[in-house]
């Protein structure tokens, strides 16, 4: 600071001597005219060529103006009578006095407009040369410390300093250390003393910089957060002109805007494969599923033979029944995951029809039945007829899952209750059971992929977590809402949804 204050003092000096060594020029100029005989009036326009002069040769109006009344007071001191005093004998001179001054004045304003004009047009156009050359560079760019190499060589070299730049990571965080400009044509790597420190003092900005011992930090902000920091050694930072420092917000801004397309390049390169990985992991999906349901069909087919040829008393028998309840959920699994992947590529089909609702109920409740004979289900509906617009296949495979869901967790002397009530314009659908409920810590999650607990709790036993956000998929597809709680009059869980009774205007098909 106190660099730039002496600087800007020895201007103030040089003006100063330039503004005195032009007026006595002109003074000595008109000495020599008034010598020769030459009139006044050439004396005076003598005095308003130093003020163009001096307004060439200085910056601002200031100097003009005081040049412009010195002038006239070294006119009227020099060369009207009586000489060397500051008065006049003749009142005429008066007019002549103001008539020069105001001359000098305008001339002198309209010297350093047009000298002011021309200089802001050579510094916006250093400044859009600037830009396009940092902008072009940046263009060769490869990563974000490219970005930053870039930057930091640039601007060393346009503001004649040995600027540095530190990055932030995708979290936010700023890296452990920084590149530094050493000379035009070498850069170096500084660590970072304390980067929460230095997070902190950026985050807590209330004006445009942050200072430190060394240097003046500039954040450089993104679209969603800083994404690094562009230093200025302290001695340079605090000598910049406001033209310099409109320059470097400009660059700052070039910068920033580099970093966020590489971001969000990185981004999209990220999505991209992602979905490839997803669409593989899908088809592999698929294929198994199908693979799969062939043999299964097979096994319990020829387990259920062997059932109905041996007695319950055979051990045989007991060995086929575990055969064919373990092939059944490995086609009831199965035919989950072919459900989820036709859900993830938007295949899943839903054809809406009414449909009452106690058939559709009673076909899920006798699946379930003939899988699973020694668990008691009971069923309540209206005694009316409940016409629903729904996917019957769907809304049945629905109930299965809940179903399928309460047993793994109840044991055969607890009854299971599915119910359907008509509630304003919704049917609703509940399936409830007196097991072991949900703990508190897994509700958030029953509806998340692949989430299972290892408590026996929703959706975890013998379960890859597929069932429930299966049934949530084709609930919403069918412009419901699902949700599963713990009951309040008893222990069990209960699963709630939702179907509306009216079709959407849009049509039967989502």
């Amino acid at each position: 600071m106190k660099s730039y204050k002496k600087k800007e003092f020895n201007k103030i000096i040089i003006y100063v001597l330039i503004t005195i060594t032009i007026i006595t020029v002109a003074t000595g100029i008109g000495w020599i005219f008034r010598y020769i005989g030459f009139p006044e009036t050439n004396i005076v326009i003598v005095y308003l060529l130093s003020i163009l002069i001096i307004t060439r040769f200085t910056l601002g109006y200031t100097y003009g103006i005081v040049a412009s009344v010195v002038a006239t007071c070294t006119f009227n001191y020099f060369f009207t009578k009586p000489y060397y005093t500051l008065s006049v004998n003749d009142p005429t001179y008066l007019i002549t006095f103001g008539i020069m001054t105001i001359t000098a004045i305008i001339t002198s304003a309209l010297t350093s407009k047009v000298k002011k004009n021309a200089l802001e047009a050579q510094e916006k156009e250093a400044e859009t040369s600037a830009l396009f050359q940092l902008t072009n560079r940046l263009t060769d760019a490869c990563n974000i410390a490219d970005i930053a190499s870039i930057t930091t060589n640039t601007i060393s070299g346009i503001m004649n300093c040995h600027a540095a730049c530190l990055c932030f990571d995708e979290s936010g965080q700023p890296e452990h250390s920084f590149i530094q400009q050493q000379s035009s044509n070498k850069q170096v790597r500084r660590e970072v003393e304390d980067t929460s420190a230095l997070k902190y003092s950026i985050e807590s900005l209330r004006s445009g910089y942050a200072k430190n011992g060394e240097f003046y930090d500039c954040p450089i902000y993104g679209r969603e957060s800083i994404l690094g920091i562009l230093r200025i050694p302290k001695e340079n930072a605090v000598s910049m002109s406001e033209s310099q420092k409109r320059l470097l917000r400009s660059m700052i801004e070039s910068t920033a805007l580099a970093m966020d397309r590489f971001r969000s390049a990185q981004q999209q390169q990220k999505s991209r494969e992602e979905t490839v990985q997803e669409r593989y992991r899908s088809n592999i999906l698929r294929a198994i599923s199908h693979d799969l349901r062939t043999p299964l069909s097979g096994i319990m087919g020829t387990s259920e033979m062997l059932m109905d040829m041996t007695g319950k008393d055979d051990m045989r028998y007991t060995l086929a029944q575990g055969i064919h309840k373990d092939a059944d959920w490995l086609h009831s699994l199965v035919e989950n995951i072919l459900s989820l992947t036709r859900l993830q590529d938007g295949r899943l089909a839903i054809t809406k029809q009414l449909e009452a609702v106690e058939e559709v109920v009673g076909g899920a409740v006798n699946h379930i039945m003939k899988r699973y004979p020694e668990y008691e289900v009971t069923v309540n509906v209206p005694d009316e007829v409940l016409m629903i617009p729904m996917d019957a296949r769907l809304i049945e495979q629905v109930l299965i899952n809940l179903l399928e869901n309460a047993i793994k967790h109840s044991s055969p002397d607890y009854e299971i209750c599915v119910s359907v009530r008509q509630e304003n314009n919704n049917a609703v659908f509940s399936v409830a059971d007196l097991g072991c409920g949900i703990a508190a810590s897994d509700l958030p999650n029953i509806f998340k992929m692949f989430y299972t607990t290892s408590s026996g709790t929703a959706d975890g036993q013998r379960s890859v977590g597929l069932g429930l956000p299966i049934c949530e998929a084709i609930i919403k597809a069918h412009g419901g809402k699902i949700e599963g709680h713990n009951r309040s009059s008893g222990s069990g869980s209960e699963f709630i949804f939702t179907l509306p009774k009216e079709e959407p205007n849009h049509g039967e098909q989502k």
